[in-house]
């Protein structure tokens, strides 16, 4: 089982909301429905577009990889997505191509 770290932000890109995850669809679901404590935070900031995920092999990998992202400022955050995403497009799983 592989684990998902994922960035999202609202529309207007002021918002930056980062999470793990070992099912994404699952989560994107979750957040834009507002379920869980997470989806207050998405909920209220509108955070519901995907720009930006990794793939790690572990959950204690996964997890430290969050927190380390969640620790930096936004400046660093906005150099990791633009790596994958230069044009913070939101990413549809299902035509994703990488």
């Amino acid at each position: 089982m592989s684990f998902l770290i994922y960035i999202l932000t609202n529309p207007a890109r002021t918002v930056l909301y980062t999470g793990v995850t070992n099912n994404l669809e699952r989560r994107l679901y979750e957040h834009g429905e507002g379920l869980g404590e997470w989806g207050k935070f998405t909920g209220r900031y509108q955070c519901n577009l995907l720009i930006y995920f990794e793939i790690s092999p572990d959950a204690t990998q996964a997890i430290a990889r969050e927190k380390q992202i969640k620790n930096w400022n936004r400046a660093k955050k906005e150099f990791l997505i633009n790596t994958l995403n230069p044009n913070w497009e939101p990413i549809d799983l299902q035509t994703w191509s990488g």
